[in-house]
């Protein structure tokens, strides 16, 4: 039997050390080192190659490379091809990552299955799950289409299958629990998702074939495994939403092949996941109108302008320090803001706490935003409800002034079709749109003017 060396690695930064220590000298993360075992040589000095021999690809000139205009296929699934910026490139290898129960099986599963129906070669392999259980899974969400399905997790056996299938797109669920049988360390282990992944992506390339990888997700969000697993890749999506809402939300974090800055909205339902093809109206759609602290803010993700509920709640504190509680904006940015408004606004926050929520689970994380957090601050400050017919949108800064917000026309536009016919923008905004029919935009240049325009 071969002798083995045991070293230990950091699964955040890839950092090796000779013995287990608690903090990893490299990052700073705390128990993050895991066991990595290696193989050592025999008597004769040789070791056991893992390492397989290169593809033996042709020196080409970059204009000799022929075009193929066919290189993307369309998943069926409208929001899916929006974040991957058209749909999947053939030979991609495409990282998924979510909490558990978020939705990632579910909603590959129906990948699958519009790929099947529409006469594509679809392998989907669980190292989770039995044929039988994902059977049960495919019947619930209606999926009748002829995909193969693997229930396998050691990767050469994978392998082997996606070679002689030859399929179009694979999906391999989860990449922590595939491993190579020649390694000896365990499954989810650094060296295992390591090779794993650096093998699955050179047969990707060889083959064609498209493959979709479900990663795990430690308890800070970040997809568990080497930070290096991120780089080898060519797309990293993460799934966002809580279990407690219908809501889900798709991003591109990296993608090789298209623009990070789309967003896709899912609903889950027991049918599985559905498109939000209008989700401005749907975010709209539960608003409580005639409630103060309440304003309607447009954002926009990508090419996508979406409109949001900006909530906020004041209220005398009992305490010395004043409570400030966010969520779904920077709770630094509210801090500013908040101290822009008491200092610029003359807006008494000093004896409040202040609570910030963007409905639906949306992260606001665009400066754009400011405005409609101050003018709900201070509506509930006053206990005065904005129209539901105006729509806010403003950058802030430290002297009070109101700043231009990019793709200003488009947000007008979105907001005019759902029918607001009072939309505050930055003056430098209102001089260069043209307004809506029926609708009226109204330029500011200060927050005090802003507060006093909707009072």
């Amino acid at each position: 039997m071969a002798k083995v060396k045991s070293s230990y690695a950091c699964t955040a930064c890839g950092y090796e050390s000779p013995r287990w220590v608690g903090r990893c000298p490299g990052c700073g993360a705390w128990n993050t080192l895991e066991e990595n075992l290696q193989a050592m040589p025999d008597k004769t000095g040789k070791v056991a190659a893992n390492q397989r021999p290169g593809t033996g690809a042709k020196l080409l000139a970059l204009k000799d490379i022929p075009e193929d205009i066919t290189m993307r296929t369309g998943t069926g699934i409208s929001e899916l091809d929006r974040v991957l910026g058209g749909g999947i490139v053939e030979g991609g290898l495409i990282l998924i990552g979510g909490d558990p129960g978020v939705g990632k099986s579910t909603l590959l599963l129906q990948v699958c299955d519009h790929l099947a129906r529409s006469g594509k070669r679809t392998l989907y392999v669980s190292g989770e799950e039995s044929a039988r259980q994902i059977k049960l899974r495919a019947k619930r969400l209606g999926v009748e289409s002829d995909l193969s399905v693997l229930a396998e997790n050691a990767l050469d056996a994978i392998e082997e299958k996606i070679r002689d299938m030859q399929p179009d797109t694979a999906v391999i669920d989860s990449i922590q629990t595939v491993y190579r049988p020649e390694m000896a360390s365990a499954p989810g282990s650094v060296s295992q998702i390591r090779e794993s992944t650096s093998l699955i992506m050179r047969l990707c390339k060889e083959t064609g074939t498209s493959v979709f990888l479900v990663g795990h997700v430690t308890k800070d969000g970040a997809i568990a495994g080497p930070r290096m697993l991120e780089h080898m890749v060519d797309v990293v999506l993460y799934f966002e939403g809580d279990r407690q809402q219908d809501y889900r939300l798709l991003r591109a974090v990296k993608n090789r092949f298209g623009s990070v800055n789309e967003l896709g909205v899912f609903r889950m339902t027991g049918q599985g996941m559905q498109v939000v093809d209008n989700p401005s109206e749907e975010l709209l759609s539960r608003r409580a109108k005639g409630a103060s602290g309440s304003t309607v803010f447009c954002g926009v993700e990508g090419s996508r302008p979406l409109l949001c509920d900006v909530q906020a709640l004041t209220s005398p504190t009992f305490y010395g320090t004043p409570r400030r509680a966010v969520n779904g904006a920077d709770s630094g940015r509210v801090a500013m803001l908040l101290a822009v408004l008491e200092k610029r606004a003359g807006q008494r926050t000093y004896n409040q706490d202040v609570y910030i929520n963007v409905a639906g689970g949306l992260e606001l994380s665009e400066p754009a935003a400011d405005l409609a957090l101050c003018v709900a601050v201070a509506s509930s400050l006053k206990d005065k409800a904005v129209s539901p017919e105006v729509a806010v949108m403003g950058e802030v800064g430290l002297a009070g002034e109101v700043r231009s917000v990019p793709q200003c026309e488009r947000r007008v536009s979105e907001c005019a079709r759902l029918g607001f016919t009072t939309i505050i923008v930055p003056r430098t905004n209102a001089k260069r749109i043209f307004a809506p029919e029926g609708v009226r935009v109204i330029g500011v240049d200060t927050v005090a003017q802003a507060l006093s325009v909707i009072s």
